[in-house]
């Protein structure tokens, strides 16, 4: 007998039948890929999934299981760290309801897109800005869409880089912090959320900049794909700006409060969810529909997650009671494969895996199966404490790649239904370019750890 989270006691009843635990964790996460590909909720799968192993490997003790769950649903949703969760998408919905990615894009366009490409790179500036702001590249995809497309297509922006650029420019904002995934991945695994957070700023302003390049290297080979726009006044740019200093404002005061000690994660969110609450309703953007708009879809959001993370942490008490993850993790560390190659597989299944899931789903998914897995191989001589920042970090990069890996991406979707005169193949061609740039970035990172932990290291 031993015990497993939640205080139940596991009866080893499966070795009598001849049949091992890691058999049926197997088993039980195999029928759960079969019900996603059938459209079921992926925290009702994840329930059912993990509420299988525990009866299988408890003898089908109904008692235990219902312990167990009752413990696990107090221990999760009363965890005060998570109240960040809810405080950032209320942050994100009054920025994007108030009309405040409007003005990331009026300011980097005023800027440079009097550039060849000038506006399609202003529109992957303000994606990052916003996807900082709503922690979501699905919700920044419609967000930037209806704010940017227009615009490109009436400067005569061929459909392919317009459509590319928007599909793909929405994913390197969830690196750039606030990040609910990010967030999710630290309550997971017991990080410090805001060494995750200053772990994320590089890689995101990389793959900002490297979208911009790939865009710059696109209008060179063909002018006409992206036409420069009119040049605009110094003092409409100081109108622009002046517009923008605000939400920058609260992002610094949200990032700076949390790393400089000054406010935990909690703390920071409220003051950055109420800041943009008051900015949006300052400038017009948020009134009471908008408000009203605002609170429930911040309600759906967050009760989603909620589903989900309870979902997840029965699974997670069903394999551990099958000790699935104990047991490959050993297998790949004395398997005599190279740590590299182990991380190389992984981040495949992520980029497979993105192409029918959100980011979120994946990371409670899979981080309890890889995690330990990663953390029983040596890289570069990593500290456990760095390995698992740089992890999270990888696996948040690659998740993201799959809501833009044709054929099945989420994001191509999202934008090739707002443009509605650009064939879907059109918009996957002109999402390849961007993918390459994820590619270089990804190799980048694996090879160069030090990338995303330069600024975590910075102030230790």
């Amino acid at each position: 007998m031993r015990p497993v989270p939640g205080g139940a006691v596991v009866q080893p009843g499966m070795w009598e039948v001849g049949m091992s635990g890691m058999a049926v964790g197997l088993s039980v996460f195999a029928g759960l890929m079969v019900s996603l590909v059938f459209r079921v909720h992926v925290g009702i799968g994840m329930f059912f999934a993990g509420s299988v192993a525990f009866l299988v490997m408890n003898q089908g003790d109904f008692s235990a299981l219902l312990f167990t769950l009752n413990n696990l649903a107090y221990a999760r949703l009363s965890n005060y760290d998570l109240a960040v969760i809810p405080l950032f998408m209320l942050m994100g919905q009054f920025a994007t309801n108030g009309g405040l990615s409007k003005s990331l894009f009026r300011c980097a366009a005023a800027f440079i897109g009097h550039f060849r490409g000038g506006l399609a790179m202003a529109a992957t500036g303000a994606c990052a800005g916003v996807g900082a702001i709503c922690g979501s590249s699905l919700a920044t995809a419609p967000t930037m869409g209806q704010v940017a497309l227009p615009r490109l297509r009436a400067h005569g922006y061929s459909g392919r880089l317009a459509t590319g650029t928007l599909a793909a420019a929405g994913t390197p904002g969830i690196l750039i912090p606030p990040s609910v995934p990010l967030v999710t991945y630290a309550v997971l695994t017991q990080e410090s959320i805001g060494k995750l957070f200053m772990a994320a700023v590089i890689p995101g302003l990389i793959a900002t900049f490297g979208y911009m390049l790939v865009i710059r290297l696109n209008v060179l080979l063909d002018p006409q794909a992206g036409p420069a726009g009119p040049r605009v006044s110094w003092k409409d740019r100081l109108t622009a700006v002046v517009e923008v200093l605000p939400v920058v404002g609260v992002f610094l005061v949200v990032i700076v409060g949390i790393y400089g000690g000054w406010a935990n994660p909690t703390e920071a969110a409220s003051i950055g969810a109420a800041a943009c609450g008051v900015l949006a309703v300052w400038r017009g953007g948020l009134r009471w529909a908008g408000l009203k708009l605002s609170i429930i879809g911040t309600a759906h959001a967050t009760a989603m997650i909620y589903m989900v993370l309870l979902g997840a942490d029965v699974l997670n008490a069903g394999l551990a009671i099958t000790q699935l993850p104990v047991d490959l993790a050993e297998w790949v560390k004395h398997s005599g494969l190279a740590p590299l190659l182990v991380m190389t597989a992984i981040l495949l299944i992520y980029v497979l895996l993105g192409c029918v899931m959100d980011s979120l789903a994946m990371i409670l998914l899979t981080i309890p199966i890889f995690y330990p897995v990663v953390m029983g191989l040596d890289f570069y001589g990593l500290s456990a404490t760095d390995k698992s920042i740089w992890f999270g970090i990888l696996a948040l990069m690659v998740v993201e790649i799959g809501l833009v890996h044709p054929p099945l991406g989420m994001n191509l979707f999202i934008i090739q239904k707002l443009s509605k005169d650009v064939p879907y193949l059109e918009t996957a061609k002109g999402v390849m370019p961007f993918l390459a740039s994820d590619l270089l970035r990804i190799v980048l990172l694996v090879l160069a750890p030090g990338l995303c932990l330069w600024l975590v290291h910075l102030n230790a």
